[in-house]
């Protein structure tokens, strides 16, 4: 360790005098530094890092009320601007989509070639149009939803029984990693026609930690981002780290990819599969496919880490709220009352419209706990004028969505969890209003949007409309936990009752 730090330090001293002949001139010389939106003065050679702290979202938030909603901060050697209204957002996502379409691929992200093939990191392009056309035509889209309907039905129905029987046995129930089971069962049978999980079990929890590692890597200030001169010395091991859980996660899928290739070389009926994999198999056995194994790898891995985390961590914080707030969980069970009647049956994903009440529940949760808070980070593809302001070529953008939750100026009593505010008004979140964009807006928007919405409505309306739910003590610790994805601080643990 001593040794790696002296190396850093080094390095650092090395790069002190190429950053200010060269930034400085190079500043002077273009006049970047005068036009780059307003920001805390950088420290020679590391900038404004010192700044982060251990929850960015919260200290970009604070920093923006003294420098405005549009922020540029220089973290090492890499400038970031920092996004923190509706109105700049629209900016951004929707005037400028284009020009802010590629992503910052951090460097941890680069363990399996990771920043090359996967839909997440990969720029505009070919390769990225390809598959995102493969998951909006034959993941998500309307008619693939209905067809697997009955899937998520026969899961949620297995959610309540073990919560029945927690109910009955009085024991507590995990409501991350319970709901992390059921979504992870949900992705793994329209992939793999599998159960991946579980339910009182290690084998969620394990998968769980290893997506909810990887979702902390991505959260956490590296030095090899703003410095990318100490690259080859990983100074925090965060690639190191990420190769370890990405590992564990592609050697699960790659026993399902070969146990499948080996099925079809034997079987009569090779297509008889109509499973995502079986569909992803068939695409790139094709003459004009560019769909090889590694990718439908990564792929994949790219589905099990943006849906499992991001969908579980919404739905805790949402149970949170409501226990929280008793008269709200009786308002939003009321409804379910009203709309589905007392008979003994389950929510329809067809009942999801006409639930106005529990759709301002979901909302209001994401507003206030969005699941990934600075979305995920966007990169200049050229030098753009914002608001007077330059945004220079590569710079990183994030923008931050735990801010404009949060900002009294966009919603009234903001810190307050209140759906209410949601029944009057036509906000949505699919990419339009800019004061709530938890999924994102534009290109790269993220297109499993339409299953969680259905994931998030029915697992949430079924766990209030079948337990009344409490907590030891009356209280519990409502403070997040910072990562790629926003998460409790401390794991909800609720105690079932029977309605």
């Amino acid at each position: 360790m001593d040794y790696k730090i002296i190396l850093i330090s080094l390095s650092l001293s090395i790069f002190t005098f190429f950053y200010f002949f060269f930034s400085k001139f190079g500043r002077r010389k273009s006049g970047v530094a005068a036009r780059l939106p307003p920001g805390p003065y950088p420290l020679p050679i590391i900038g404004s890092i010192f700044k982060l702290g251990g929850k960015p979202h919260h200290s970009l938030a604070a920093l923006s009320k003294t420098y405005g909603p549009l922020m540029s901060l220089k973290l090492g050697n890499r400038t970031t601007i920092v996004v923190s209204s509706p109105e700049i957002a629209q900016e951004f996502f929707s005037k400028h989509d284009v020009s802010f379409s590629s992503r910052s691929t951090p460097y941890a992200a680069h363990t399996h070639n990771r920043h090359k093939v996967s839909m997440v990191w990969l720029p505009v392009g070919d390769e990225w149009r390809t598959l995102r056309r493969i998951s909006k035509e034959h993941l998500f889209s309307v008619r693939q939803l209905d067809a697997s309907q009955l899937l998520r039905k026969k899961k949620v129905q297995q959610l309540l029984d073990f919560v029945q029987d927690c109910c009955n046995s009085g024991r507590t129930v995990n409501i991350g990693e319970t709901a992390a089971t059921t979504t992870l069962n949900v992705l793994s049978n329209f992939i793999f026609s599998v159960d991946l999980a579980e339910y009182d079990s290690r084998s969620s929890q394990e998968f769980k930690d290893l997506v909810w590692g990887l979702m902390v890597i991505g959260g956490t200030p590296n030095l090899a981002d703003f410095f990318p001169v100490l690259r080859p010395l990983d100074p925090h091991g965060l690639l190191r780290k990420a190769h370890v859980y990405t590992s564990k996660i592609l050697e699960i899928f790659e026993r399902h990819i070969s146990e499948r290739l080996q099925a079809r070389t034997t079987s009569d009926s090779p297509a008889s599969n109509k499973d995502l994999l079986g569909l992803l198999l068939d695409i790139s056995e094709t003459e004009e496919s560019s769909i090889s194994l590694d990718v439908i790898r990564h792929l994949i891995s790219d589905l099990f880490l943006a849906g499992t985390d991001t969908t579980s961590s919404t739905l805790e914080w949402a149970m949170a709220e409501l226990i929280q707030n008793p008269e709200k969980m009786s308002k939003a069970r009321s409804e379910l009352e009203e709309v589905i009647g007392k008979e003994d049956r389950t929510i329809q994903e067809s009942d999801i419209s006409r639930l106005p009440y529990l759709q301002a529940v979901v909302k209001e949760t994401l507003r206030m706990h969005p699941p990934v808070p600075f979305l995920v980070p966007h990169k200049a593809v050229t030098d753009v004028n914002v608001k007077g302001y330059l945004i220079p070529q590569d710079a990183q953008i994030l923008c931050n969505l735990w801010a404009m939750g949060q900002d009294s100026n966009v919603w009234p009593n903001a810190l307050q969890f209140e759906p209410e505010r949601f029944l009057e008004v036509g906000i949505d979140y699919k990419g339009s209003n800019f004061e709530l964009i938890p999924f994102g807006a534009g290109r790269r928007m993220c297109p499993g949007l339409p299953l969680a919405h259905r994931m998030l409505h029915l697992m949430l309306g079924s766990l209030i409309y079948k337990f009344n739910w409490k907590v030891e003590g009356g209280m519990m610790d409502m403070s997040d936990k910072f990562g790629f994805t926003l998460g409790k601080n401390i794991p909800l643990m609720a105690i079932p009752v029977k309605v």
